[in-house]
């Protein structure tokens, strides 16, 4: 994040509640097939369907759960809506609606269903009136009953995959498996909250430790009551090392160990992220601050500095799985070197002397091996390019680990390149299929919900991670702002819609 505050638009009604429906148990029986599917089988599947709805409008979600033994290449759901739904839009498949009836045909990327797995697609449609749910799915022209086409149906039974810390306990420890981030015992697990910022400015601007703001039991049962499971803790490089700021050192130290602790208790996972650094930046923009020292955003982390921080905090919290290293919060090198992503993702992951840039540059791959050089085995996360949002060669450029526990930190504010269903489809879905992508921040350039909300629909049906900012009451006049004060009383529009949501969503 830039700076303290982002800008918003207009605030949508709160949204209704979630309604999920399975598919009818049903002898699965022929008919005309979907336009496009002639050559894909029908197999024994189910769906479920899940809407967002503000009155009017709402975001569906449908997923398709193959039961089978056997992949299935080729999909093409239908069904139809009873009232004047339309389409407005849709991601993660060919969305499209004649009359009444909706046809979602899969995306080239997604086209493949694993034998027990699923895939869900998502739109947005516009509506008055009545919202009835539809009841006559069908995939690959056979009604889907959760049995198999071909045989008598059976009553098919789902059980959910996700897990939540018992009520009362510690949040769980975690690791990468595949694309997923998963619990000790193997079962996926999203980090679903806020960034709760002021650790990486108060330090360096007077202002002590928190802003003024309460990191107590009461502050962390405010958080509590919204369902948040993770909180994201930007970090100031100097003030931990004790060479600018104040409280720094051992002071300022404590202060975060004691936080963390207190939310892992609470069963809440945290998400330690290096926000500023130093790092000499003379011939910057001139809307850039020059400041040599961690007291604003810079392109990279800093090889002065940044491999100390990352030893310290790695050496305090080894042990503690629960804790997740955010490894820098917003790279952008490539503006230094004249906008060339070619140099940007070499500096990016290499680090050294990185063109336009007069401090000696922390690769991802020197923070990475700092981390495990103390033997913590933490999750890690990675952002992109142009602040976290360019992930286009991540995965190309993507620093070894010997524990290969790295997920992907990606950041998407409305006024980023990358805004859009289209985008993200095509730039963030097909890299969501190898690594575990954890939205660090995200948020609109107003106070309304509209682009947050389309934004985590589309994160809930490609199982992302989010994490919104911020858990500060700072007045929301220009976005980015999702309290009012330290009870959480959610802002209106943003506070409201984003405290709904997560009400409504599961780890």
């Amino acid at each position: 994040m830039l700076g303290r505050s982002r800008k918003r638009r207009t605030a949508l009604a709160a949204l209704g509640a979630v309604v999920s429906i399975a598919g009818t148990a049903l002898v699965a029986a022929g008919g005309s097939w979907a336009s496009g599917a002639s050559a894909a089988p029908a197999f024994a599947c189910r769906v479920d369907y899940t809407t967002n709805d503000w009155g009017s409008g709402f975001g569906a979600n449908v997923t398709i759960a193959n039961l089978g033994s056997s992949a299935v290449t080729g999909w093409t759901l239908t069904y139809s809506y009873t009232g004047n739904q339309t389409l407005r839009h849709g991601w993660s498949g060919a969305w499209s609606q004649s009359g009444t009836k909706v046809t979602v045909t899969n995306a080239s990327w997604n086209g493949t269903i694993p034998a027990k797995g699923s895939v869900t697609a998502g739109a947005n449609f516009s509506y008055s009136g009545g919202n009835a749910k539809p009841t006559d799915f069908a995939v690959n022209g056979a009604t889907c009953t959760g049995a198999n086409p071909t045989t008598t149906t059976t009553t098919t039974t789902t059980t959910t995959t996700t897990t939540t810390p018992p009520v009362g306990g510690p949040a769980p420890e975690l690791r990468v498996s595949g694309n997923r981030i998963v619990t000790s015992d193997g079962r996926p697990y999203r980090l679903l909250g806020v960034s709760r910022s002021s650790g990486e400015f108060a330090c360096v601007q007077g202002k002590g430790m928190w802003d003024g703001g309460p990191v107590d039991q009461a502050s962390v049962d405010a958080m509590k009551t919204w369902n948040i499971h993770a909180v994201r803790i930007p970090l100031n490089e100097e003030c931990w090392l004790g060479v600018h700021g104040s409280p720094g050192g051992a002071a300022y130290q404590q202060n975060v160990k004691d936080y963390v602790d207190l939310l892992v208790r609470n069963g809440i996972n945290v998400i330690l992220d290096l926000h500023w650094t130093w790092g000499a930046y003379p011939d910057s923009p001139d809307w850039h601050c020059k400041d040599e020292h961690a007291t604003c955003q810079k392109p990279m982390p800093d090889a002065r500095y940044a491999p100390q921080f990352w030893t310290g905090v790695a050496t305090a919290f080894k042990g503690n799985d629960a804790v997740v290293f955010d490894l820098f919060n917003e790279p952008y090198p490539e503006m230094a070197a004249n906008w060339d992503k070619t140099l940007g993702w070499q500096c990016w992951r290499d680090g050294g002397t990185c063109t336009g840039l007069p401090y000696e540059v922390a690769g991802m791959q020197d923070l990475v091996d700092a981390v495990r050089a103390t033997g913590a085995t933490n999750v890690l996360m990675l952002g992109g390019l142009e602040w976290a949002n360019d992930m286009r060669e991540w995965l190309t450029h993507k620093p070894v680990d010997p524990l290969n526990n790295v997920a992907a930190s990606w950041h998407a504010y409305s006024f980023n390149a990358c805004a859009t269903e289209t985008c993200w489809d095509a730039q963030i879905a097909p890299l969501a299929q190898q690594v575990p992508i954890v939205l660090g921040e995200f948020g609109q350039d107003d106070c309304g919900f509209d682009y947050m909300q389309r934004l985590v629909d589309w994160a809930d049906a490609h199982h992302l991670s989010y994490l919104a900012w911020t858990w500060n009451p700072w007045g929301c006049t220009t976005g980015a702002v999702l309290i009012k004060d330290w009870n959480g009383t959610p802002e209106p529009g943003v506070g409201e819609g984003f405290k709904a949501h997560l009400l409504s969503v599961t780890p």
